[in-house]
């Protein structure tokens, strides 16, 4: 049953008056701030923020963004904390709860019963976030050349999304990036110079990752008995300088164990065994 306070929410955002039993009302899980599918969080301080920027945004379907898909409105927010869940991020877990109404029309039954019956279930929310910051170094927007998703140490590389700007909807949708809720995310316009700079940081990684990899073959050929995998967790904190001063050594100790026998005297003397071989 509608309290008056919430039935004077919802009466906020109609044009005429509304009764309790003209609108259906319901609650979903908008977001949270866990590390979400895409190795992204929403940082636990920007959830309030997200909270008042979606309220009175509307509902609609697989983020299709037209008047005809809008089914329900975000009357009110609240951040629910859970003390006893901790985030892989390791701080305590904390989830936006949004309540939203519907008419209660012929068209709406349909969708109502769904609702209710726990097939529309899953949301995601469609905003833009100022910032993404590595939670590795703390460099901003992808510049650094860190992988998402990767171990570095003892830290899982993801971005966390801070300084909300705008919330535009939220969606009913199969399958949402976080487990939990589920978000589509968009950062603000991408200049040239970001761009150029975050090809060049996929650029630089590509280039590590390759000097990595040759490393840790050089490393295996000049000690056979060397374990490849603790070799390569250990190289995976290394940086270029590390890196090359390393695949250095590696090819000082295999020149000495496979030294590169004189290919010259072997030619002659297989030209005057046969004349007819050339040497190009």
């Amino acid at each position: 049953m509608l309290t008056k306070e919430e039935l004077d929410q919802i009466n906020r955002f109609s044009k005429a008056e509304l009764t309790a039993d003209q609108v259906y009302t319901f609650s979903v899980r908008l977001c949270d701030n866990e590390v979400d599918r895409d190795f992204e969080r929403f940082g636990t301080e920007d959830l309030d923020r997200l909270g008042e920027l979606f309220l009175g945004k509307s509902g609609i379907f697989d983020h299709q963004w037209s008047a005809k898909g809008q089914t329900a409105r975000i009357y009110r927010t609240e951040v629910v904390r859970e003390p006893g869940t901790v985030t892989a991020a390791g701080d305590e877990y904390r989830w936006l709860k949004g309540w939203a109404y519907l008419m209660r029309t012929e068209k709406n039954q349909e969708l109502i019963m769904e609702i209710e019956g726990g097939i529309k279930k899953e949301v995601s929310v469609g905003c833009s976030m100022g910032r993404s910051v590595c939670s590795v170094c703390g460099a901003e927007n992808g510049v650094c050349g860190h992988v998402k998703g990767q171990m570095y140490g003892e830290k899982l590389c993801f971005m966390e999304l801070k300084d909300p700007k705008d919330a535009y909807e939220w969606s009913f949708v199969a399958v949402p990036a976080q487990p939990r809720a589920g978000v589509v995310k968009r950062f603000g316009s991408e200049g040239t110079e970001l761009r150029m700079l975050r090809k060049q940081a996929e650029l630089g990684q590509r280039y590590l990752t390759g000097l990595r990899r040759e490393v840790v073959r050089l490393a295996m050929l000049a000690d056979g008995h060397l374990d490849g995998k603790i070799f390569t967790k250990a190289v995976g904190r290394l940086d270029e300088a590390e890196l090359l001063e390393l695949k250095r050594a590696y090819e000082a100790q295999i020149a000495k164990k496979f030294p590169v026998a004189p290919q010259l005297r072997q030619q002659a003397e297989t030209k005057r065994e046969d004349e007819a071989v050339f040497l190009v």
